[in-house]
């Protein structure tokens, strides 16, 4: 066999985990964390629970890799932000943190605060995600860091976004978050033009 070259059963195996953790995402963002058992999340991946418990012994596991996957899929997502102008980066960064990824992450922070078998792991991965997120928002408004004040304010475009993410989980308020996200796109073109942006 080739290099690299998976068998079916390995295929399987793999679509099987990937369900299981999708599935485990989609409950932490629907129902938290009280709601999501391993059952639950077996039930929702079209899985039996022997199948999930092979995957993932314990929730702590099955939750942890799930820890992982939501950080995974919201590096990709960042990845894939288009380049453009300041109006839609700042758009498109807002936009990561009302979707369901993001409700994912926070039903995990806020498991990660009672559940100490979640925390370490949740509090690397989100310093990596926040990380990237800087990075790629310093990318996609074309500023030059090393300017006084550059850094601040990029992250607290970051800080802001997060914030509109939260006030989301409670009601749906596009149309106010998309006059935020112009004043903002303002203030930023003010605070960056003498900071190295474009």
């Amino acid at each position: 066999m080739a290099v690299g070259a998976s068998t079916p059963k390995q295929d399987r195996s793999r679509a099987t985990r990937r369900r299981l953790l999708e599935a485990a995402v989609a409950c932490l963002a629907e129902t938290g964390w009280a709601g999501s058992t391993v059952a639950a999340v077996a039930e929702r991946a079209g899985v039996s629970r022997g199948a999930a418990q092979h995957h993932f012994p314990t929730r702590e596991g099955l939750f942890t890799a799930a820890v992982e996957y939501v950080a995974e899929q919201r590096s990709t997502a960042l990845r894939a932000l288009p380049g453009g102008d300041r109006a839609s980066a700042v758009a498109a960064l807002v936009g990561l943190y009302t979707g369901p990824l993001f409700r994912a992450a926070l039903q995990l922070w806020v498991a990660a605060a009672h559940e100490p078998q979640l925390h370490v792991r949740v509090a690397e991965l989100e310093a990596r995600v926040g990380r990237e997120a800087h990075r790629i928002a310093v990318r996609l408004l074309a500023v030059d860091e090393s300017a006084p004040g550059v850094r601040e304010t990029v992250q607290g475009l970051l800080d802001m976004a997060r914030g509109l993410g939260l006030a989301n989980l409670l009601t749906d308020d596009t149309a106010r978050r998309e006059r935020v996200v112009r004043q903002w796109t303002g203030l930023l073109e003010t605070a960056l033009s003498g900071g190295g942006g474009g």
